[in-house]
C-alpha cells in the first residue's frame, strides 16, 4: 500500500472518530440540560477537593451552604470531596436540594455522600460540566482552592464583564485566602488600566456565611429566576 492511500485511511479513522466525539458532546449537552432544567433555582459552590472536614474552611462552606437554603436557594457542586462535600452536607443537613455535576477523571473522583441521587450528573468533557454552572447556576460562591477554582473564577468573571452571560452575584469567601489575588487585581490590572475600575463590583469578598447568602438573595430580590443564557 502506497504512503498516500495509507495517509488518506488515516486521515478518514480520523474524521470518522472526531465525528463521533462530537455526537457524544451533543448527547453530554442534551442530558445536562434535560436534567439541570429540573432542578430548583441552585447556587454553585466551588473551591479545593483536599479539604479535610476538620478544616475552617469546610466548616465555614457547610454553614454558607445552609444559609443558601434557608434563603430558599439549592446548592450544587462539582460534586467531589472537600468543599464540594462539605456544601453538599450543609444543603442536605438543611433540607435543602443537593446537586452534584461530576467529572470522568483518571484518578477516579467518586461523587460524595450528601448529593441528592436524583440531582447527581457525571460529565466526561470539562467544559460541558462548565457550562451546567454558567448556565443554570444563579449564583457563585468561591471557597478557597487551587488552581481548578481559581479558573472557575476568572472565567465567569469574564462571561459577565463581557456580557457573555447574564449577571449573577459572584462572592468569594476567605478574606485572608484572596487577599493577595485581590491586591494583585487593584495594584497590577487595574493600575495599568487592564480592567475598568467597575469590574471590582463584579465579585463580593466576606467571611460571613449570613452576609454571603443576603449578598445573593438581595441581588435576586424581585426578579424571576431564569437561566443566563
Amino acid at each position: 500500500m502506497s504512503p498516500a492511500i495509507k495517509e488518506l485511511e488515516a486521515h478518514l479513522q480520523n474524521s470518522q472518530a472526531d465525528l463521533w466525539r462530537v455526537f457524544r458532546i451533543m448527547a453530554e449537552f442534551v442530558e445536562g440540560f434535560e436534567k439541570m432544567a429540573t432542578i430548583k433555582p441552585s447556587i454553585a459552590v466551588f473551591g479545593s477537593a483536599r479539604t479535610s472536614p476538620d478544616d475552617q474552611y469546610y466548616k465555614l462552606t457547610v454553614d454558607v451552604a445552609k444559609e443558601l437554603v434557608n434563603k430558599g436557594y439549592g446548592v450544587i457542586t462539582g460534586g467531589g470531596p472537600g468543599i464540594m462535600e462539605a456544601a453538599n452536607k450543609g444543603a442536605r443537613e438543611a433540607g435543602g436540594s443537593s446537586a452534584g455535576v461530576n467529572i470522568e477523571l483518571p484518578f477516579e473522583q467518586d461523587s460524595n455522600q450528601y448529593i441528592d441521587r436524583d440531582k447527581l450528573l457525571t460529565f466526561r468533557y470539562f467544559f460541558v460540566r462548565k457550562v451546567m454552572f454558567f448556565k443554570y447556576a444563579q449564583g457563585y460562591v468561591l471557597m478557597p482552592g487551587g488552581f481548578g477554582t481559581a479558573d472557575e473564577c476568572f472565567e465567569v468573571l469574564t462571561l459577565i464583564q463581557t456580557g457573555k452571560t447574564t449577571r449573577f452575584p459572584v462572592v468569594l469567601m476567605g478574606t485572608d485566602f484572596w487577599a493577595g489575588l485581590l491586591d494583585w487585581i487593584k495594584n497590577i490590572q487595574l493600575r495599568n488600566k487592564y480592567i475598568n475600575k467597575e469590574d471590582l463590583d463584579l465579585f463580593s469578598i466576606t467571611d460571613d456565611p449570613v452576609q454571603a447568602a443576603e449578598i445573593i438573595s438581595n441581588f435576586h430580590k424581585g426578579k424571576t429566576h431564569t437561566p443566563n443564557f
